[in-house]
């Protein structure tokens, strides 16, 4: 059985819980894990012993790095007033 999760790992997050969180990618909601291996197992009543084996694959990374954005702000422009470099070319 695969089940597709969303890892969100915060080392600055303000509470421990919000550092490293799984959730589920359509709903949000955090896994309940023995309702996931209940599931496996058919829910039929009774005790199991049971191996688990966890197999991470990473589908996609979306980091959380700040881009830089260039932004050009246009000049004023002046009333045709010739500009210094203009003057000494003029020279």
């Amino acid at each position: 059985m695969t089940k597709h999760y969303i890892l969100s790992i915060n080392p600055e997050a303000e509470y421990d819980w919000d550092k490293v969180s799984l959730r589920n990618p359509i709903s949000g909601n955090r896994p309940d894990f023995n309702k996931v291996i209940a599931e496996a197992v058919g829910e039929e009543p009774g005790t199991y012993l049971v191996a688990i084996n966890i197999e991470v694959e990473v589908l996609e990374q979306e980091t959380a790095n700040k881009q830089e954005v260039t932004v050009e702000v246009p000049r004023e422009k002046k009333a045709n007033k010739p500009t210094r470099v203009q003057e000494l070319a003029a020279s």
